[in-house]
């Protein structure tokens, strides 16, 4: 990604859950991706930005295009929060693990609505989510 390629949301807000929604929406169908894969990825964005607020109160949010060695053109969207981390990222990972009383499966959810799925985290560090789809 280039500098004047990246878009940056800051997430310190529910409002901003609308923006970012927003922002990947216009970003992914510029891009060629599909009204279903754009519908997924909005998904998978607002699931994770609700757990950087939830978590760590505000975060940031990044999004560009991004192509696969063999071949495809798509979108890379990254968050990053400087929150008090995940001490254990696979059972996180898991459908219905929750620290806060909710379902459980917002981590788990937006990995299953895209296309490759990082997560990188260390307690009293913070969480980066970096989420790929691609449009072939």
């Amino acid at each position: 990604m280039t500098p004047a390629s990246v878009v940056r949301v800051p997430i310190r807000d529910e409002s901003d859950l609308v923006v970012a929604r927003r922002r990947v929406r216009e970003f992914a169908a510029r891009h060629g991706l599909s009204d279903v894969a754009i519908e997924a990825l909005a998904t998978a964005i607002t699931e994770v930005a609700r757990n950087v607020l939830d978590h760590a109160g505000a975060g940031m949010m990044w999004l560009g295009p991004s192509a696969r060695e063999e071949g495809g053109d798509g979108i890379v969207v990254s968050l990053h929060d400087d929150g008090p981390g995940i001490r254990d990222v696979a059972l996180a990972m898991q459908d219905g693990y929750t620290t806060r009383g909710g379902l459980g499966l917002g981590l788990p959810s937006a990995r299953s609505l895209v296309d490759d799925f990082r997560i990188e985290s260390e307690p009293g560090r913070g969480t980066t989510v970096t989420m790929w789809k691609w449009s072939s």
